[in-house]
C-alpha cells in the first residue's frame, strides 16, 4: 500500500480520540491513512467504519485493535509501522482509564497507571524511534501535570528525571499506594494529579534527548492540555461544564498544533494549551474539596 502520511490514535473509539480521528481523517489527503485504535474489536471496527462514512473525510481510515496496557502490543504495532511504512508521521495517544469519583482511588491505581502511565511510557519508547523526519509524537495530558500541582516533596522525582527515572517514580507511587503510605509521602489521593504530572515528565524527558535533530527536522514531541471536554469520562468529575468544549473543538485545537509547520521551539517537550507551553514549575497542589472544580 502506497501511503503518504501515517498517523495513529489510541483510546480512539469515543470521546475526544474519536473526534482527533475525524479531524485527522477530514484534515489529511486522500493518500493519507488514520488508524483508530482501541482494545475492543467490534466498536474499533464500528468506529472505523462511521468516521470513513462521515461527509468531509478524505484520509483513508482504519481500525487497529490495541490495549495499550499490553507494552508488547505497543512493541509489535511500532515494528509493524516501521516494516510496512519506514515508520510513522502522527502519533496521538491518548488513552485514559475512566474513573468515577464514587470509586476507590487505590482499588483502581493499577488500572489507572497501566493506561495512563505504563502505556505512556511504552508509546514514547516505541514510537520515538519510529517516527519520520516532520513528525508529531504528542500525549494528550492536562493541565494537572505541571510539577508545581505536586507536593514539593516529590519534585526531585521528575524535574529533570531521564525516562527510566521517571518509570521509577510511578512505580514507587504504585507501590506506596498498595500500602498505604502514599499521603504520608506527599502524593496527593487523587490518582490523576501524580498521573499527569508524570506523563509530562516523560515526555520532557524523551524530548531532552532528541531536541536538537528533532528540531532540525522539524519534528515535534510534547504533552498537550486540550482543556475541559464534555466527555464520559470527565463529566462525573466536574461540577460546571459552562465552559467545556465538545470532542470536536478540543480536537480542532489539538490538531492545529499536529499540523502547524514549522515547530515552534518553546513548544517543543512541553505542555501545549491552547497553543502555548505551561510553565512546568507552575500550578499548586489540589486540595481533595477542589477536585471536582478545577479543569
Amino acid at each position: 500500500m502506497n501511503v503518504s502520511r501515517i498517523a495513529l490514535v489510541t483510546g480512539a473509539n469515543q470521546g475526544l480520540g474519536r473526534a482527533l480521528v475525524e479531524g485527522l481523517a477530514a484534515r489529511m489527503g486522500p493518500d493519507d491513512l488514520v488508524l483508530l485504535t482501541g482494545r475492543d474489536r467490534r466498536r474499533v471496527a464500528d468506529a472505523a467504519r462511521e468516521v470513513t462514512l462521515l461527509p468531509g473525510t478524505r484520509a483513508r481510515v482504519e481500525g487497529r485493535v490495541l490495549d495499550v496496557t499490553d507494552t508488547d502490543a505497543i512493541a509489535r504495532l511500532a515494528e509493524d509501522m516501521r516494516v510496512r511504512h519506514a515508520g510513522v508521521d502522527i502519533v496521538l495517544s491518548n488513552a485514559v482509564a475512566r474513573l468515577l469519583p464514587e470509586e476507590s482511588q487505590s482499588a483502581r491505581a493499577d488500572e489507572f497507571i497501566d493506561v495512563s502511565n505504563t502505556a505512556t511510557h511504552a508509546i514514547l519508547r516505541r514510537f520515538g524511534p519510529v517516527l519520520r523526519p516532520g513528525g508529531r509524537l504528542l500525549v494528550v495530558a492536562s493541565s494537572l501535570g505541571t510539577l508545581g500541582r505536586l507536593d514539593p516533596r516529590l519534585h526531585h522525582l521528575f524535574d529533570g528525571a531521564s525516562l527510566d527515572q521517571v518509570e521509577a517514580a510511578v512505580e514507587a507511587w504504585r507501590d506506596a499506594v498498595h500500602a498505604g503510605t502514599a499521603e504520608e509521602a506527599g502524593w496527593p489521593r487523587w490518582l490523576n494529579v501524580p498521573s499527569k504530572v508524570a506523563q509530562v515528565a516523560a515526555v520532557r524527558a524523551l524530548a531532552a534527548e532528541r531536541r536538537e535533530r528533532d528540531l532540525a527536522t522539524d519534528t515535534l514531541i510534547a504533552a498537550v492540555c486540550p482543556g475541559m471536554v464534555d466527555t464520559a469520562t470527565s463529566r462525573p468529575w466536574f461540577s460546571d461544564f459552562s465552559q467545556a468544549r465538545s470532542p470536536a473543538d478540543a480536537a480542532s485545537a489539538v490538531l492545529d498544533v499536529v499540523l502547524a509547520t514549522p515547530v515552534d521551539p518553546a513548544l517543543y517537550g512541553g505542555l501545549i494549551r491552547f497553543g502555548k507551553a505551561l510553565d512546568w514549575y507552575g500550578g499548586t497542589p489540589l486540595v481533595e474539596q477542589d477536585r471536582l472544580l478545577t479543569p
